[in-house]
């Protein structure tokens, strides 16, 4: 089933799917260094996080003079709710927690505030506390926190199971990563248009009732994840204990808009049906 990505735009096309033991298909070049564009934020936000619970940062603390709007915590900015623009520079495009606004700023703003407390580079904490003891050895940062990481499906794979069922973040962290935070904001999903509301966790978007969507329909609502400008997507249904993973060559478009909905659909139905089997 899998193989329906050769068919796609993108001339190299990586996807697996995998549950919280091991990866159960892989399909393409699935070890291929590829960007991963914003689907860089989980893993900083999960680096953000393992700050949190070592107590270096709070989620409800203030960035201060971090950040351009001052009251915005690192909860706020995990979340796109922090009113800030897309990217780095100019005023404040809504009142904080008034609006879900994507921001790449935000997530730039979370990493040099981690970079302060822990004493490192947030490449480099990236690396010591969620790269290393995942054994994603093919990824890694190199520039921006909110979209600059790169590496393979396989590792994707690797942090998927993580997701599914966590080893290095506590439940309670974990539960709030990937549960609505400020869940009666609007927003807009970049290329999915306007949604009312617009859920998303501490990093990853939260599907909900969002239509359309780059998952598709068949997910579940509690499904999480991102995906990214490279043409790249990760998600992860835990009612049913699976995840997938795909990596491009080719900047998301309508390809994209067009191939993934079906794609994930069909990938659930492969899921259950193997299930019922």
């Amino acid at each position: 089933m899998l193989a329906q990505v050769d068919a796609w735009e993108p001339p190299t096309v990586a996807v697996g799917v995998t549950d919280a033991a091991a990866t159960r298909a892989i399909h393409g070049p699935t070890d291929q260094v590829l960007p991963f564009t914003s689907v860089t934020k989980p893993l900083t936000a999960y680096a953000v996080l393992l700050a949190v619970q070592h107590g270096a940062v709070h989620l409800d603390e203030p960035l201060g003079e971090h950040a351009p709007v001052p009251e915005a915590t690192v909860r706020h900015l995990l979340a796109h709710a922090g009113g800030l623009p897309p990217q780095p520079g100019g005023a404040p495009l809504q009142p904080v927690g008034r609006r879900r606004v994507y921001s790449d700023w935000g997530f730039e703003l979370l990493g040099g505030l981690i970079a302060d407390r822990v004493g490192l580079p947030f490449d480099e904490h990236l690396r010591l506390d969620v790269l290393e003891p995942l054994g994603m050895d093919s990824t890694k940062l190199t520039g921006s926190p909110g979209h600059a990481a790169q590496g393979s499906v396989d590792d994707l794979l690797a942090f998927a199971r993580e997701l599914l069922a966590p080893r290095l973040l506590d439940a309670e962290l974990h539960a709030a990563a990937t549960s609505p935070a400020f869940p009666e904001l609007d927003g807009v999903v970049p290329g999915f248009g306007r949604q009312s509301p617009c859920p998303w966790g501490l990093g990853p978007e939260i599907k909900g009732d969002k239509a359309p969507h780059w998952t598709g329909s068949r997910l579940h609502a509690t499904t999480f994840g991102h995906f990214g400008q490279s043409g790249s997507f990760l998600w992860v249904d835990p009612t049913r204990g699976v995840a997938a993973a795909e990596l491009a060559d080719r900047d998301f478009d309508t390809w994209a808009q067009q191939a993934w909905p079906a794609f994930n659909d069909a990938v659930v139905a492969a899921v259950d049906a193997a299930v019922d089997a």
